[in-house]
């Protein structure tokens, strides 16, 4: 039986409900099999492509709208702040577990005014890191510094974010975690019949067929991609992008711009990415920016060859150099993915050392860390 005893409260916040959705299942199970009531705090009225409302109520959890904001500068943000703190006064839960930065600093702050304790928050992706704008320092940096000395317990997921939080003059103690956690093994054995899911996507049998993943947004970087992609000489290619954002138009027009249009596929939202997987030949993840990014170790899962941006989170998981390219740099991509489409049979299939990011070996992880947070 774990330290921890029936009857206790955990209140889960973030700034989007998907969130708990996408990368929170786990860890909200574990809770409740270690006798946690949970609760998750997140704005639930403005969420797009995830019921997160239903799924959530489907595992038990009592969910509350909290209208928060995603910018840090959102006026939206001072009532959020407030519900928060009338929320945390009636519930009078007994773990805090805070995610997203404005999330971690509206429940961090409002833990401090009503005397919750203790405080977990986990970074997934500092939003300063090396090479990162100047202002990002002065103003995520200070704030992650300042709101230190509330935490209890700062969940990192790579190793530069890491380092800098044991520079933190922490209330508690900086951790290293493998991730969320994936499914391995179901990835890795997931059995697709590769013809009939190319006919699905409206890709050739014998086509070459580069995939990335994340949302139309300029962080995740897909127009150098798409621009690598167009230059590439590989005859009977096609470029599969899943998701949704404020790009879409803008990268639709730069395909028909480039001329590659009729092979480039934007298959929006996917509940299926782990079959389209293992109907591709290339996984590229050309992000900017990244904390450990899910759809990489997925693809890694999946046996698919690899390359990806040389940046944090992207280097934790990949070794080796030559499946890295700088994130900027379209020749260098364009360079890879020829190289690739030339001998992909021979390529690193990448799914050794996934396997130190199974939901497995995390689930033990987390299970130490709110041990500690108990003790608290």
């Amino acid at each position: 039986m774990s330290q921890l005893q029936k009857g206790r409260k955990v209140i889960f916040v973030a700034n989007t409900a998907r969130f708990f959705v996408m990368f929170e299942q786990n860890n909200i199970r574990l809770l409740q099999s270690m006798g946690y009531e949970v609760h998750c705090a997140s704005n639930f009225e403005h969420e797009r492509d995830v019921d997160a409302k239903s799924i959530l109520e489907k595992l038990n959890v009592t969910i509350h709208q909290i209208d928060i904001a995603r910018s840090p500068f959102s006026v939206r943000n001072l009532n959020a702040y407030r519900q928060l703190k009338a929320l945390m006064k009636q519930e009078r839960f007994d773990l805090v577990d805070c995610h997203t930065p404005m999330g971690g600093v509206l429940a961090r702050l409002a833990a401090k005014a009503t005397k919750t304790a203790p405080v977990l928050y986990t970074a997934h992706g500092f939003h300063f890191y090396k090479g990162c704008p100047l202002q990002n320092r002065l103003i995520y940096e200070t704030i992650e510094r300042w709101l230190a000395r509330y935490t209890d317990g700062l969940i990192t997921i790579n190793e530069e974010d890491y380092q800098a939080a044991k520079s933190f003059h922490l209330r508690g103690k900086a951790y290293k975690i493998p991730g969320v956690g994936i499914d391995v093994k179901g990835i890795h054995d997931l059995k697709v019949d590769r013809a009939q899911k190319r006919r699905e996507l409206g890709v050739p049998e014998d086509a070459f067929v580069m995939l990335s993943v994340g949302d139309l947004i300029p962080r995740k970087n897909h127009i150098v991609a798409l621009r690598a992609f167009a230059q590439a000489n590989i005859p009977n290619s096609y470029y599969l992008l899943c998701g949704n954002g404020e790009l879409k138009e803008m990268l639709q027009e730069e395909s028909r711009k480039l001329n590659v249009a009729d092979r480039v596929i934007f298959l929006g939202f996917r509940s299926d990415v782990r079959e389209i997987l293992h109907a591709v030949d290339l996984f590229c993840f050309p992000s900017l920016q990244e904390g450990l990014p899910v759809s990489l170790m997925e693809a890694m899962a999946a046996g698919v060859p690899c390359i990806a941006s040389r940046i944090r989170g992207n280097v934790d998981l990949m070794e080796n150099d030559d499946l890295l390219f700088e994130a900027v740099n379209v020749g260098e991509v364009q360079q890879r993915i020829e190289q690739f489409s030339l001998h992909a049979s021979e390529l690193e299939k990448n799914n050794e050392s996934i396997v130190n990011y199974s939901a497995e070996k995390v689930t033990d992880k987390m299970r130490e860390v709110y041990n500690v947070m108990s003790s608290r």
